[in-house]
């Protein structure tokens, strides 16, 4: 997997590997978390790689805005720590 991912880089900067868009991965992850060390401004806890998606393209893949989804969502069942 990493000389596949390699194979696809387009630029590093800071311990950040950017690749092209041409590969979907299912995560798995216990919850969503807001981050400030990511642009996002999101991370995935305790996330992991399930399987790759040979059946959908780069361009069906989750947004951001879908991630932002899932963070909101999960407060119905959990309190929120405010910021």
């Amino acid at each position: 997997m990493t000389d596949y991912l390699l194979g696809l880089k387009i630029e590093e900067s800071r311990g950040t590997v950017f690749v092209r868009p041409e590969l979907v991965v299912e995560v798995a992850f216990d919850e969503v978390q807001r981050s400030p060390n990511y642009e996002s401004g999101f991370a995935l806890r305790f996330a992991r790689i399930k399987g790759i998606r040979v059946d959908k393209k780069a361009s069906e893949a989750n947004t951001i805005q879908d991630v932002s989804r899932v963070y909101e969502n999960q407060f119905r069942f959990k309190d929120r720590l405010e910021w």
